[in-house]
């Protein structure tokens, strides 16, 4: 038997502490925000009976695909496709490996490299970089001459997730949506003095968050996108934008600042970390560690969602007042939304959709009822926080009129708020914190879906409706919500629709004063994280029940810890703290890490959800020195990732790289998108 990979690192979560810094203001090294005694994932038995009959009896839902096209149904109905590649004539594929359809490549092995490393047989291109001009009269990126002004018409920093949409009329062409999480100006400026950021670096930063929408063209005969700069659908959103508030929240007394006495407009997005894609032809932008950005919080709900006391890392309370709460304490209640964006209307405003509520959003993915209704799945992205999903009271059009598409946009404002609460179905006493699987083989159980506010109406006691909209934490609180660790990115199966939530880790769980293991969270300093796999009650995503368990529990598969939903644990790579999901037409659940435990740098896995080869896990890239993987689209011929932070390793600088991704030696670490593909035009992984 070969030696356990090494734990690299002392910083929890796994990521450097420039990373951390920047990215979240070093959440993990603060006081927990969640100090209810609320139960824990397993801390309710729910007796002998087994759930995991409901999980194979689960039936496959009617569900509409990303692109807004016709709907499926049933596990053998063909998922529409993305616009195909051009094989190259007369030549004829190589063999590839066995192994599930859409996952026959050879697996990337770990490694530290300082490069994007996929398979034997597959191209790669880096698609868009941080800078790059997409808007009329931007100019050409200079790392040594930007303003704030260029930045508004660049390409965004730290990109993260990503959308491609079809574009009808434009051969070859797809409209490519990304978010921009955060940014780094110790990677970002030459000389930046972090007591001291000047006007113009924090203006330039405003501009480098938000979002950007820009059409791509492929290349005929490979799988090469690039930027299609000035394109009349191109567009950034900053941290300075207009944005409506829409829901039952807006115009509420909690929204209004001196800025905004309606309630109803917010200057910009923030932090915006993972999304969606929904049926209807729109994208969700999930704004996640808005917290670090406000300075002097005091009050009882600024600590609960994690706002600080002091300044901020930025200083950005310095140049707008809106991000000191000591004078403006309603502003950071305008952040910690999902954002809807129609990339199709370059004139559309953005609207921050109060009705699926407000806490730290990784992600946001809709499905479809069987009368048409949408149901978004959500998780909020901190230690020991909730799992959430919101369900329309509107059926979606699936016309492409004027009228259909301003229905459509309507769909997120009104419907019923829900938070999860999960019950093991093994005994207490089973879960001693090591991952060791229970008596009956698997990591399962029940829950419910808690209602918390339709409308205008609260279902939770001492809070009004808009309290529980802006205050959502606090309402699942009061009402028993299962603390998980760390839930992010969440996707329902287009062929099954069972859900799949990936917990990404929590080192806090099992310290002293903290809660220990239970059996949807079984490891106590859970380094590594895992992946619930969710049926909804007679396959309802409107109902109130739900039966789970644990589909994949991450780590070195040495580690007796680790598990693969059965699969022989020697045919599978390792893999370390799982963050955005998405699925490909064949069924398999592709994981991006972030944080990767593993000695190894963090990448893009693909992973069989169903048959015999269920649990069977490949990866498929690496990413550079310090970077994270974000954002990926998985298409017939082509994959795509967001290459976030490379470079974000301590110690460095502008001055002093520590990557020399993408362009190399001498020139300035960028954020990107990279695009890969199979030399020989064949679809991927078959």
């Amino acid at each position: 038997m070969r030696d356990l990979l090494p734990l690299i690192g002392s910083h929890p979560g796994g990521r450097s502490a420039l990373t951390c810094r920047y990215r979240c203001g070093d959440a993990c090294f603060q006081e927990v925000p969640n100090t209810s005694d609320n139960e824990y994932a397993g801390d309710i038995i729910a007796g002998a009976l087994s759930r995991r009959s409901l999980m194979r009896a689960a039936a496959v839902v009617t569900v509409a695909t990303a692109a807004g096209t016709a709907a499926l149904a049933g596990p053998a109905a063909p998922v529409a496709e993305a616009a195909p590649l051009a094989g190259r004539p007369g030549r004829k594929p190589k063999p590839t490996p066995s192994g599930a359809r859409g996952l026959r490549f050879t697996a990337v092995a770990p490694n530290k490299d300082d490069r994007v490393t996929i398979p034997d047989g597959y191209g790669q291109n880096v698609v868009i970089r941080w800078g790059e001009p997409i808007l009329r009269g931007a100019p050409a990126f200079d790392p040594d001459k930007q303003s704030a002004k260029a930045q508004a018409g660049q390409f965004g920093y730290n990109n993260d997730f990503l959308s491609l949409l079809p574009l009808r009329g434009e051969r070859g062409r797809q409209v490519l949506v990304a978010n921009h999480e955060y940014t780094d100006e110790i990677l970002m400026f030459r000389g930046y003095d972090p007591a001291s950021p000047t006007r113009e670096q924090v203006e330039i930063a405003w501009a480098a968050h938000g979002l950007s929408v820009v059409v791509v063209q492929e290349e005929n005969r490979t799988g090469k996108l690039a930027p299609v700069s000035r394109h009349p659908l191109n567009r950034r959103l900053t941290a300075t934008s207009e944005f409506r508030v829409t829901g039952p929240a807006a115009g509420s007394p909690l929204l209004r600042t001196s800025a905004d006495r309606t309630g109803r407009k917010v200057l910009g997005t923030l932090n915006n970390c993972a999304g969606g894609t929904t049926p209807w032809g729109t994208t969700l932008h999930g704004e996640e560690n808005f917290n670090q950005y406000f300075a002097n919080g005091s009050s009882d709900t600024d600590k609960r969602y994690g706002i600080g006391t002091a300044a901020t890392e930025r200083k950005w309370e310095r140049f707008d007042k809106r991000f000191d709460l000591a004078q403006e304490p309603n502003e950071a209640h305008r952040f910690g939304w999902v954002v809807e964006l129609d990339p199709y209307d370059p004139d559309s405003t953005p609207r921050k959709r109060t009705a699926l509520g407000r806490f730290k959003h990784e992600a946001a993915q809709p499905r479809l009822t069987a009368d048409g209704r949408p149901v978004v799945y959500m998780g909020d992205d901190e230690r020991f926080d909730y799992f959430y999903k919101f369900v329309s009271s509107k059926r979606m059009r699936k016309g492409n009129s004027r009228a259909d598409r301003e229905h459509n946009l309507t769909l997120l404002d009104e419907g019923t708020l829900y938070v999860a609460k999960l019950t093991g179905d093994s005994p207490a006493e089973e879960f001693d914190g090591t991952g060791k699987l229970p008596s009956d083989g698997e990591f399962d159980g029940s829950g419910v879906w808690i209602p918390l506010a339709t409308g205008t109406t609260s279902h939770v006691p001492g809070m009004t409706a808009e309290e529980v909209y802006v205050f959502t934490r606090l309402a699942g609180d009061k009402v028993g919500a299962t603390k998980m660790d760390r839930p992010e990115d969440v996707e329902p199966s287009p062929r099954t629709g069972r859900v799949y939530v990936a917990l990404t880790n929590n080192t806090d769980r099992g310290k002293a004063g903290k809660a220990g293991a239970d059996e949807a969270n079984p490891r106590n300093a859970n380094k590594h994280g895992q992946i619930l796999e969710l049926a909804e009650h007679w396959d309802d995503p409107a109902g109130d029940g739900f039966a789970w368990r644990l589909f994949l529990v991450a780590g070195d598969p040495e580690d007796p810890a680790t598990y693969f939903s059965g699969f022989p644990k020697e045919k599978v790579s390792p893999i370390s703290c799982p963050d955005n999901v998405a699925f490909d037409d064949h069924g398999n659940l592709w994981i991006s890490t972030d944080g990767n435990q593993l000695g190894s740098h963090d990448g893009l896995f693909g992973v069989a959800t169903q048959g015999e080869r269920r649990g069977e896990l490949r990866q498929f890239l690496t990413v550079p020195t310090g970077a994270e993987t974000c954002g990926p689209v998985i298409q017939d011929r082509r994959v795509l990732v967001a290459v976030q932070h490379p470079g974000e390793v301590d110690g460095a600088s502008v001055e002093k790289p520590a990557s020399t991704w993408p362009d190399g030696p001498g020139r300035i670490v960028r954020p990107s998108v990279v695009a890969v593909w199979r030399k020989d035009g064949s679809d991927i992984g078959v």
